[in-house]
């Protein structure tokens, strides 16, 4: 497996409820851990068990140096997460309520000067991976270019618009063997409202008449909505109700999960895997923080593997 990300330092504040604008509110825990949508995603699905390679850029400042050590403590290669004095590690301030709910804001940094010479030399690496996920917390060209690379060699692409942009180029949807959003950055791309399952179908549907192969929209405790072109009526995968703790994360929670599964049982039914990643998600949230909350293999029901 393969992930052409980046990575980045996550500063959760715990509070009661999220501030209205112009509001300053008491929160009662603060803490600095480890994130970054990719490098999330591509620590859960090491703790599963996939061997994992991260194509990545951080800042030569401590925030980069400690998540260097972070990923390699989670089994993940890190010879191609290149360190640049032009920019600082990238940061996230998240809030997060008494519900497990949050708002989040990024800033990018280094993950931005993510190049072209820098896949290139990781170019053997990704060309041999059984499948590779991209995000859009690089620049969109830098990711469009790790996705053609992939799939123009074989390797099952995994493509999460996130954050998502309205103007997506649509060689992004062509080039996705699985194109996986929430409700939220579904609604972005397609401008259709999504509230429910029935409407995640019909963005779905919009989706994929992009050119997409398979689409999944996830919907946080709904569980997801799937739909392919050899399945081209949507369906609603249900995952169970848990007490949430912190729902941040859990999307690449989903993410990594189906990634491994995708890599590494791949006779299993789309729809398995996606039972399977929504149970582990479900894992995810039941504790605080990001990576903090991502279950290991060994932590998990056997009849997950």
């Amino acid at each position: 497996m393969e992930d052409a990300q980046e990575k980045r330092s996550n500063s959760p504040s715990l509070t009661s409820r999220l501030p209205k604008t112009g509001e300053t509110i008491h929160g009662h825990k603060f803490f600095i851990g480890f994130g970054g949508k990719g490098a999330n995603q591509c620590v859960q699905a090491a703790r599963l068990g996939a061997k994992t390679s991260m194509v990545c850029k951080v800042g030569k400042d401590s925030f980069g140096s400690d998540y260097i050590e972070n990923l390699k403590q989670n089994d993940v290669s890190t010879e191609f997460t290149y360190q640049t004095q032009d920019a600082a590690t990238g940061t996230a301030s998240i809030i997060v309520n008494n519900e497990g709910q949050n708002i989040i804001i990024i800033v990018a940094g280094a993950n931005l000067l993510l190049n072209t010479e820098d896949l290139k030399k990781a170019a053997t690496t990704i060309n041999k991976a059984k499948v590779m996920i991209c995000q859009l917390e690089i620049t969109p060209e830098t990711s469009l270019e790790a996705l053609t690379m992939a799939h123009s060699n074989g390797v099952k692409t995994l493509f999460n618009p996130a954050p998502a942009i309205a103007d997506l180029d649509p060689r992004f949807y062509t080039l996705s063997d699985v194109f996986c959003c929430n409700e939220t950055e579904a609604e972005i791309l397609t401008g259709l409202a999504v509230g429910s399952p029935a409407d995640a179908g019909k963005a779905a549907l919009v989706l994929m008449e992009r050119g997409c192969h398979v689409v999944i929209v996830t919907l946080g405790a709904e569980g997801c909505v799937m739909l392919s072109q050899t399945e081209p009526v949507p369906k609603h995968i249900p995952t169970e109700k848990v007490k949430p703790v912190d729902t941040t994360g859990a999307g690449d929670s989903f993410v990594g999960a189906l990634a491994f599964y995708l890599a590494y049982y791949p006779h299993l039914s789309l729809e398995e895997m996606l039972k399977r990643s929504n149970f582990i998600a479900a894992v995810s949230v039941q504790a605080a923080g990001t990576q903090s909350s991502y279950p290991y293999k060994k932590d998990l029901p056997l009849d997950l593997f």
